[in-house]
């Protein structure tokens, strides 16, 4: 094994597979190709094969890592514990690294990860001007020379207003006597795109007794930059986050929880430990930081905040209507964080919520972060067989809990010109408190 080889791969993690093939029929991209090397298997295979100079990481070998969509689904499945997603975030880091793609993929890297994530007000100008191009058509008719991405960019979910994209307040006081606070990540797509969204969990958070406190100025966790290649760039944003919310602490002066609406931000942050873990000054703080980051469900779901929920919920009894419901889960919330029960049930607490369960609710939507981007033939594929569950569903209204799924689904909707309703957990909760069914 020489030292080049072994910077590219992480060789003591690709031993613990034992190659017994039960992730292939989770693989979404195994799915697709049937190819031994598209599946996790393959993949650690050749990992193996370059660690021990075998094989050269060559055009074919990125290829592979990049066609993979990280949703983790291996690892549920998987009875010896790899850490799959681990890997492939230390591969495609040494691959952008020694691979150096063109200049244009440079930039547009550099632009995506160091400019515009960690800046609000990069954020908003780009969100803005695809707000602009939305409403003058310029994107219907550009459209057309951009191809397939052209044609999803057109399906995208309409930007909102900028009355709607306004961050939340430093403090959001819990509903009647305060019992405990909490820390609420926005994060950095979330106010832009799904700024009700935000409100709705502040708003749930508060019918529960929970007063919510944001972190000032903080904007991007990391966690595209860790799932796309950019482990420094993840290494970076994950200590300002640490700083940013260990300065919010309670009346005793204990740091305090934090809770997420994006699974893929909180599985990422959950795992700053094993981020950091190398760093002496900020691994303790990173473990610890992980410790305390609870998602949405898995927070509103502990017994007592359960219970004044419910208390809450009661009292908008008479006004909800009742309208076939499903939930898809989100593979960093499933997969990687281990939630499923939770979410289900919150929604078992809403009265009129009739919830049908979706075939294959685990598999991947096709999201997976910018992979709709970067890959949109491939993420528009893998849609197709979710896409045509929810058909058979009958479910008038899709509740998920993740950004980048909610995306998804609204452009895939869009597109199939179907009737149906996106919605995330936390405003299924805040329409029952308030006894909307808007």
């Amino acid at each position: 094994m020489t030292m080049d080889s072994e910077t590219l791969v992480d060789y003591a993690r690709s031993l613990d597979c034992i190659h017994c093939g039960l992730c292939l029929d989770t693989c979404p991209t195994y799915q697709l190709t049937g190819r031994e090397s598209s599946s996790p298997r393959g993949r650690i295979h050749l990992m193996r094969a370059v660690a021990e100079d075998r094989i050269e990481a060559n055009a074919d070998f990125a290829e592979e890592m990049d066609f993979c969509l990280v949703c983790r689904h291996c690892e549920s499945v998987c009875p010896a514990g790899v850490e799959f997603g681990a890997m492939m975030e230390f591969t495609r880091d040494a691959l952008a690294t020694r691979a150096r793609p063109g200049p244009l993929a440079r930039l547009a890297r550099w632009l995506g990860f160091r400019v515009v994530l960690p800046s609000r007000r990069w954020l908003r100008l780009t969100v803005t001007l695809l707000g602009l191009a939305q409403r003058t058509g310029a994107l219907r008719i550009a459209a057309p020379l951009l191809g397939l991405r052209g044609r999803m960019l057109a399906s995208f979910p309409r930007v909102p207003s900028r009355a709607e994209r306004t961050p939340l307040p430093a403090s959001t006081p819990a509903q009647g006597p305060a019992r405990e606070s909490a820390a609420v990540l926005e994060g950095c797509v979330m106010p832009e795109l799904y700024g009700r969204v935000n409100r709705a969990t502040v708003r749930s958070l508060a019918a529960a007794g929970v007063e919510s406190r944001c972190a000032p100025d903080h904007v991007c966790c990391g966690a595209l930059h860790a799932h796309n290649g950019d482990l420094a760039g993840a290494r970076t944003l994950a200590r300002g986050t640490i700083a940013a919310f260990d300065a919010l602490v309670d009346d005793s002066g204990a740091p305090l929880p934090i809770v997420v609406n994006s699974a893929g931000c909180g599985a990422h942050m959950k795992e700053y430990g094993r981020l950091l873990a190398d760093d002496p000054e900020w691994r303790e703080r990173a473990a610890a930081f992980g410790a305390r980051t609870r998602d949405f469900a898995e927070f509103l779901a502990e017994p007592e905040r359960r219970e004044r929920l419910t208390a809450a919920l009661r009292e908008a009894a008479d006004s909800a209507p009742t309208r076939p419901t499903t939930y898809d889960d989100p593979c960093h919330l499933c997969h990687g964080q281990g939630i499923r029960s939770e979410p289900r049930a919150l929604l078992d607490c809403i009265p009129g919520v009739e919830l049908l369960e979706l075939e294959d609710a685990e598999s991947c939507c096709g999201s997976a972060g910018i992979y709709s981007l970067l890959r949109p033939q491939d993420s528009q594929d893998v849609l197709d067989s979710k896409l045509a569950a929810l058909r058979a569903s009958g479910a008038e209204v899709l509740v998920t809990a993740n950004p980048g799924c909610q995306l998804q689904w609204e452009s895939g909707i869009r597109r199939a010109a179907m009737d149906v309703e996106v919605v995330h957990l936390a405003e299924v909760v805040a329409r029952a408190i308030d006894g909307s069914g808007d």
